[in-house]
């Protein structure tokens, strides 16, 4: 066995050149104690030149937590994941299914990519109906409706962005989506509009204490991905 949990398995989106790379960087570290560090990060552009940048102590850490929870994933019997391949683009919370110690989802199956991030999703929901989610989320351990799905879903932004700006994953424009409103600090924005059918309560509340927060946020969403966001359509914006 080596030192470092993951080390037999990678996630799968760095099944590509990064694969050779990581697993020889976790076998140097085991001798010497030395820090792991991934290799240099790229920026990550979408098609309005919108770019990020990341800090690699940033990715070091979320890159660990990651090895952990997918080997938690790929070797614990105790439940299944299942990622069931469709023909269409979606996102977790959309589709994933919870029945007893069994979560599945379904993903594009042109972009297996996405697998990593919705796998963190779809891991931490049924860790949460297991009473688990102490191990991967104590801080959240209590937490539940709206405040849950937040940390779990930054979590898996979290993910995606490791993904693209270490392991060159491709860009999938929903999961981008949700990345690029994260780092700008636009997250419940992006939740709270696009799902506000499953969170009415908690978008009437913000929108009350953040009254020029939801313009904010479509001026900025415009100028990324050149539309309206998710849930707010020209004519509903004008309202």
């Amino acid at each position: 066995m080596g030192c470092f949990p993951g080390v037999r398995r990678s996630v799968q989106f760095s099944l590509r050149e990064g694969v050779v790379i990581l697993v020889s960087i976790a076998l140097a570290g085991c001798g010497g104690g030395e820090i792991i560090r991934l290799p240099p990060s790229r920026p990550i552009v979408v098609s309005s030149g919108e770019r990020i940048r990341v800090d690699p102590a940033r990715m070091d850490t979320i890159y660990a937590w990651l090895l952990e929870e997918n080997d938690n994933i790929e070797l614990d019997p105790t439940f299944l994941i299942a990622a069931v391949p469709a023909a269409r683009e979606s996102l977790p919370w959309q589709t994933i299914d919870i029945v007893g110690d069994t979560a599945r989802f379904q993903y594009d199956r042109a972009n297996p990519d996405v697998t990593t991030a919705f796998n963190i999703y779809a891991h931490l929901h049924l860790m949460q109906r297991m009473g688990r989610l102490e191990e991967w989320l104590p801080e959240h351990v209590d937490a539940e409706g709206y405040v849950l799905e937040r940390a779990i879903v930054n979590r898996m932004a979290d993910v995606w962005l490791l993904g693209r700006s270490m392991f060159d994953a491709p860009a999938y424009r929903l999961l981008d989506e949700v990345m690029y409103a994260r780092e700008a600090g636009f997250l419940d924005a992006y939740m709270l509009v696009a799902r506000g059918d499953e969170f009415a309560e908690e978008r009437e509340r913000w929108e009350q204490e953040n009254p020029v927060r939801l313009d904010e946020y479509r001026e900025w969403y415009a100028r990324v991905f050149e539309g309206d966001p998710p849930g707010l359509s020209s004519e509903a914006s004008e309202r």
